[in-house]
């Protein structure tokens, strides 16, 4: 049964079958617990992270997202299984991290990666309307550099060790999570979680984590990414993986129905704020970033499970970006944008319009 379930998630229906589960069991988080239209979020659950380590002191948002190291641990689990697990790193490390930071910066001020803002649509929020159009333009000026010859160069194969760094960072900050240890003289500090908030609202994390892994295996094998789907259509004309996009879609409104979760509207949605201009600016940058980087951040954690230490730096530059967001005010909260994101984003796009462009080799 396994082999013939392996066997459809590596066919042209694996995305299809990754999106339903995505589409199914991300509802039914938010149905356990989860923040609304948030079942799975990367960008959210890493900013989550970045709180409980005190990266950051938004008192709302801190808790050990589970679902991360879940996805982390099932693609790397999964990698090693089908002797997929490769490890290679060295191509334009920095760069990497800073395109994280600004990737993290623009998906703050929208309030979601592309995989939430897919599942916001799905739950009725109207708002991502406009952060799904800024996902598809950012990816768009991303074409037109990959289309230029765009390029961070080449990685490098590593010692096998090398790759093993994230899943132990993963199992680590697990163990922490169940520990819930206090440091500090005043025995208060990392590892923080919230009382309030979208922090404090969570499914029992035990089904969060394998609800998680099940997700990174299923993702690994199929090549889900919601930002390489759009690449391709465009790009390559090869719409499988955007197949699962929308069977995440339809599977995430069917379930959001039955489960009473479907609310559509713009006004009182969860975590979410009705500035179209920056929901879509926000994704403008997000979807840029990511494109340049190679991937959306849930199919980066993938990766960086697959030994990928590129992506691990991509990874890591997301989780400060949320540390930067929230300490110098730039995240967005329902009550809108804050007075300094426009010239965080400013900065940002300035950043990867000039990173295209700079690595970037003219094809004849």
């Amino acid at each position: 049964m396994m082999k013939g379930l392996d066997k459809i998630l590596l066919s042209r229906m694996g995305p299809i079958i990754a999106g339903i589960a995505v589409g199914i069991l991300a509802p039914l988080l938010v149905h356990l617990g989860n923040p609304g239209n948030m079942g799975i979020c990367v960008a959210c659950f890493e900013r989550d992270i970045a709180g409980a380590l005190g990266f950051h002191r938004a008192a709302v948002v801190q808790y050990l997202r589970p679902e991360i190291m879940g996805i982390l641990l099932g693609a790397f689990i999964s990698a090693m299984i089908f002797g997929e697990y490769r490890p290679r790193s060295g191509s334009s490390p920095v760069v990497r991290f800073l395109l994280g930071v600004f990737a993290m910066i623009g998906a703050l001020i929208f309030l979601g990666c592309p995989w939430r803002g897919y599942l916001r649509l799905a739950g009725g929020d109207w708002n991502a309307l406009y952060g799904l159009a800024g996902l598809f333009v950012g990816i768009g000026i991303g074409i037109f550099f990959l289309w230029r010859g765009f390029s961070l160069g080449r990685a490098h194969v590593g010692e096998k060790g090398s790759g093993l760094m994230m899943p132990f960072l993963a199992i680590v900050l697990l163990a922490l999570l169940v520990m819930a240890p206090k440091f500090g003289a005043e025995g208060t500090g990392p590892i923080f979680f919230s009382e309030g908030g979208p922090g404090s609202m969570k499914a029992p994390w035990i089904i969060a984590l394998i609800v998680g892994g099940l997700i990174g295996w299923m993702a690994q094998r199929s090549r889900f990414c919601t930002v390489g789907s759009v690449r391709d259509l465009f790009m390559l004309k090869d719409g499988h993986l955007f197949n699962g996009i929308i069977a995440l879609l339809v599977a995430a409104l069917a379930t959001n129905f039955v489960l009473g979760l479907f609310k559509p509207g713009f006004v009182g949605q969860p975590v979410a704020h009705t500035d179209s201009l920056w929901n879509f600016l926000g994704m403008v940058m997000a979807g840029l970033a990511f494109t340049l980087a190679g991937g959306c951040p849930g199919r980066q954690i993938i990766m960086s499970g697959e030994g990928d230490g590129d992506a691990a730096v991509f990874v890591l530059g997301m989780i400060v970006g949320a540390g930067v967001a929230h300490n110098f005010s730039l995240a967005s909260s329902p009550k809108g944008i804050t007075p300094f994101a426009p010239a965080a984003w400013a900065l940002g796009m300035a950043f990867c319009l000039a990173v295209g462009f700079f690595m970037a080799r003219k094809i004849d």
